[in-house]
């Protein structure tokens, strides 16, 4: 079996592997299995369950890790999809599953390129490479890549999101930003004795549309957009609400921070209690809690920062040129959705680019597919990275 097939079975047993976050063990175990085979001089796995390969060079140098997560968004309608969405059937040059694109694919591919290029340089570069592959990514961009950190020390971080084999230097982050309004229940056919907790809303809603978010060069415009509402009790029957939740999904730009999300929201509320004395009204950031398949738990504050770097960034200079050594003339741009980059970069602030097969806008979609064209070539794009980052 030449590398090219062995890499697209690969791709299929990860796929044929359910993980949806917390459920991730077996594709951990799947790919400790490969990992060992392909002489990967450690295999460890952490307390939430992610798996981190590492190959030692001969000579001393930087580290350089390359960051996939395995855990996959759920199958709501299996009737919709026209490929078993576990099959891993490979038709047209494609291979169809859920987590081909997002992004089981490019976690084969790293971890293949990192073999192949320390077989053929007999392991004689300069530091090493770790291959990261996280869990809980859907419900946490960056969290448990936090545990990578901090046991792998990178110099450097390539994403290994689809992009199709262009090169990302940057993404906006995310916040979850929670508005409470407080009233008080009374029965609804006297609304008068009590205080409607959803009406106070609105006005603070109306409020908090006139916030312009700030704008970046090259990200864009920060967003702020309402995302869900409820009232409590819900249902309501005959009993005037006491209290209101609203949900805004809150896109960041570099530099913002949790303060400086929530200080507009504030602000807005401050404006509408000089106009309704008895406003109760609160805003905070979500927190989130889920457990991994190891038996700890994951939790944090649902805030991950932007990210971007220089065009001239050394990191951003060798990974081109080892893709245009590699026969990839790869553009820059930045990712349109979250990250683990916002660990690695946004909080750590180690110097992290994107680069994967397949395109984005195949993430989670129904028959969600890679290109067998795409995954090679992509590996031949990590590997070119690698030399380039390892001399």
């Amino acid at each position: 079996m030449n590398r090219e097939e062995r890499l697209v079975q690969f791709c299929r047993q990860l796929l044929q592997l359910p993980s949806l976050s917390g459920q991730e063990e077996q594709v951990v175990r799947c790919i400790e299995k490969t990992m060992k085979e392909y002489g990967f001089d450690k295999v460890e796995i952490d307390r939430y369950g992610s798996i981190v390969g590492t190959i030692q060079g001969k000579r001393p140098g930087k580290t350089v890790v390359m960051d996939g997560h395995i855990d996959t968004v759920p199958i709501s309608d299996p009737s919709q999809w026209t490929h078993d969405p576990y099959g891993a059937e490979v038709v047209d040059g494609k291979i169809y599953g859920r987590g081909a694109s997002d992004m089981k694919g490019s976690v084969a591919a790293m971890i293949s390129a990192a073999a192949h290029f320390a077989e053929d340089t007999g392991k004689d570069f300069a530091g090493k490479v770790c291959v990261s592959c996280t869990v809980h990514e859907e419900c946490f961009e960056g969290i448990s890549a936090r545990e990578v950190v901090k046991n792998t020390h990178p110099d450097f971080v390539i994403i290994g999101e689809a992009t199709s084999t262009t090169l990302k230097i940057g993404q906006r982050g995310r916040a979850e930003v929670v508005v409470e309004t407080d009233g008080v229940t009374c029965h609804s056919s006297n609304p008068e004795k009590g205080v409607n907790a959803v009406y106070h809303m609105c006005a603070v809603i109306d409020e908090i549309r006139k916030i312009e978010p700030s704008t970046h060069p090259m990200l864009g415009k920060g967003i702020l957009e309402l995302t869900d509402i409820i009232s409590s009790p819900y249902p309501g029957a005959s009993v005037v609400p006491g209290l209101c939740r609203a949900t805004f999904d809150r896109r960041t730009l570099v530099g913002e921070t949790e303060e400086s999300v929530l200080a507009p929201v504030q602000a807005a509320i401050d404006r509408v209690k000089e106009r309704i004395p008895n406003l109760k009204a609160r805003v905070y950031l979500a927190k989130g809690s889920e457990k991994c398949w190891t038996g700890d738990t994951i939790e944090a504050k649902r805030f991950f920062p932007a990210w971007a770097l220089k065009e001239d960034d050394e990191l951003v200079v060798k990974a081109l040129a080892g893709l245009k050594e590699a026969g990839i003339d790869a553009p820059l741009s930045h990712f349109a959705f979250c990250t683990n980059g916002s660990s690695f970069c946004g909080e750590a602030g180690i110097p992290t680019v994107g680069f994967g097969p397949s395109l984005e806008s195949l993430a989670h979609v129904v028959d969600e597919y890679i290109e067998i064209d795409q995954l090679t070539r992509a590996c031949k794009g990590f590997e070119g990275i690698l030399r380039n980052l390892c001399k």
